[in-house]
Parts: structure tokens; sequence; C-alpha cells
């Protein structure tokens, strides 16, 4: 085993386990990494929560494409093919891997991935009010924890290298093409179908990522493309939020806020997202910038503020019927 790396990245530390063979490949956006994991606890025990080798199949990720958690790119990033690593994850990474989880573990059985359950009973779930359907993973959500990855790199494709049919396009067709994906978006969320809206969404953030690559950080036609990706991915959390997928929500909305703090729409989304899962304190914060960067929202921010109002009172209502009731 080889000495723990560090990967120049808060909270995270590797250890390579088998050697991989070649150069480290070609990482670009939109290319297809194949791969399997093993997650486990940080426990005695190392308590294995998923295993993509018990299942029977290996899991890819397309670079680039929103994927629920973003650090695993981080670490495929860094590895050979045929690698195999571990990786030690903070909690500061990991908050979303239930969500993920449940995804991946509804479709190994069969179910419909997007089937979400939401629960609320009092003070035995004060931190977590949606229940995942399993456990294990419930207590992670309620409490976030450091996890270990074993990857293993088995492939990685270059955009043209797998069926994808935006890749076929050259730099000018896919710049038209991204308001087409984007009305298509419109029109699917608007009839409410979610999934698919998401989908045309997503497509369309990879084309512009991809035209990023070619353009320098932070110049004029990198801004210009970057503007319109945080379009999108606002509209990708919308559809996130109508299937209450809240924690995906905060760290896409937060992620934009970092880089471009200014965004109203990002503040307005966000502070929805924290008010689904009681975060009173945090909803308030974000509306009130809301107010402070576009007082012309006044009456979409007290609509909110009511709802949240409303939201809290019925917790507190149920909170002292449950108490009422365990005293009894």
């Amino acid at each position: 085993m080889d000495a723990t790396l560090l990967l120049n990245v808060e909270g995270v530390k590797k250890t390579i386990l088998h050697g991989g063979t070649g150069d480290l490949p070609n990482f670009i956006t939109g290319s297809r990494v194949t791969f399997h994991f093993r997650t486990t606890k940080c426990d005695e025990e190392r308590t294995v929560i998923d295993d993509s080798k018990q299942v029977g199949h290996p899991m890819h990720i397309i670079l680039g494409n929103m994927f629920k958690l973003e650090v695993w790119e981080t670490l495929l990033t860094s590895m050979r093919i045929n690698e195999v690593a571990e990786f030690w994850c903070d909690s500061i990474h990991t908050g979303v891997y239930p969500i993920l989880s449940r995804s991946l573990r509804q479709v190994v059985e069969g179910k419909d991935p997007t089937d979400w359950h939401v629960h609320t009973c009092g003070l035995a779930n004060m931190f977590a009010y949606h229940t995942l359907g399993y456990e294990d993973l419930d207590e992670l959500q309620k409490e976030p924890q450091p996890l270990f990855f074993v990857i293993e790199l088995l492939k990685v494709e270059a955009p043209s290298e797998y069926q994808r049919e935006t890749w076929n396009l050259n730099n000018e067709e896919k710049m038209q093409a991204v308001p087409i994906l984007h009305g298509e978006g419109n029109r699917l969320f608007k009839l409410g179908r979610y999934d698919e809206a998401a989908s045309k969404y997503q497509e369309a953030i990879v084309c512009l990522r991809n035209l990023q690559t070619k353009e320098k950080p932070w110049e004029v036609q990198w801004l210009k493309l970057e503007k319109m990706v945080n379009a999108l991915v606002l509209n990708y959390c919308q559809c996130l939020l109508k299937k209450e997928e809240y924690y995906e929500v905060l760290e896409h909305t937060s992620d934009i806020l970092r880089h471009h703090p200014g965004i109203v729409k990002a503040y307005y989304v966000r502070a929805r997202a924290h008010a689904e899962v009681w975060n009173e304190a945090e909803a308030r914060a974000d509306l009130e910038k809301v107010l402070e960067l576009e007082p012309s929202m006044r009456k979409a921010v007290q609509r909110e503020l009511r709802l949240l109002e409303s939201r809290m009172a019925d917790r507190q209502e149920e909170e002292r019927l449950r108490c009422r009731n365990m005293l009894r």
C-alpha cells in the first residue's frame, strides 16, 4: 500500500492500493468515466454502505454533468486506468451521499429513483424530515460523517467515443443547440415532466461547459458562457425543488453563490430549499439578501416568509403534540 497522498483539496486524502497503468487519462468535460466503488463508514468495522461489485455492474458518470456527489469527479480524475485507490472524504464532501446512494439502490431494485418519501414525525426526526426509505441512509442524512470510498477506475471515454448526440456537433452547432435544449426544458417543466426537463437542462449545461474549456477563465467570452450556465443550473434546481431533492438544491445554489454572490435568483431558490428542510434562519437570511439586491421582489419574498412562518408554526404544533403524547 502506498503512502497517503493529499490532493490539494480540503478534507480529502488518497491512498493507492493498486497502481494503475499508463499515463493519467485525458479527463475532459463530457468524458464518460466507468468505475467500481465501495463505500464504507470510518468505524472500526469499516461498515459497508454500498458496493458496486456486489451489485454486479460498474457505475459511470459524465464529467461536468451535474453529478450529485461532485467530489467524486476530483477523486476519479486523480486516477490511472486499473488503479485502485482508497479515499477518505470529510463530511463537508459527503452530505449528499445518502441521496446518491438511495438513487443507486432504487435503480438496482427496479424502482423509480425519483419516488421521494416525505415524512414528518416530531422529535424523532428533528433534523431529518425526509426519509430515504433505508434506515442506514436516514442515519447518514441526519448526521453526515466522513466516509471511505474505494474506487477502481476501469475506463475513460472521450465524448466522441460513445453515443451522445450533442457531442457530434461542432462548436457553432453546440451553441445553437443550447437555446433549443433550454426551451425544450422549459416546455417539459410547464407540463410537470420534471425529470425530462432536468435532463434537457443538464445536456445544455454540458454543451456550455465544453465550450468554456476553450476559453480563458474569467475573460469576457468565458463569463458570457458562465452566465448562461448559471441560468440553466438554477432551472435545473427548480426541477429538483419539484422532486423534493432539497439538499442537492442547496449544494448547487451555494456553489453558484460562492463564485457569483450577486445572483438574486440563486438566493431565492436556496431560500426555498432551506425552508423545506426547516433551516429557518438560513431561509430568512437568503430572503433578506433577495430584498437587498432586488427590492422589486418584495411581494414574492413576503409570500415566501408567510409560507415559512406557517411551516414553522406547523412544526412547533407537531412537536408540542408529540411531547404531550410522550408524557402520557
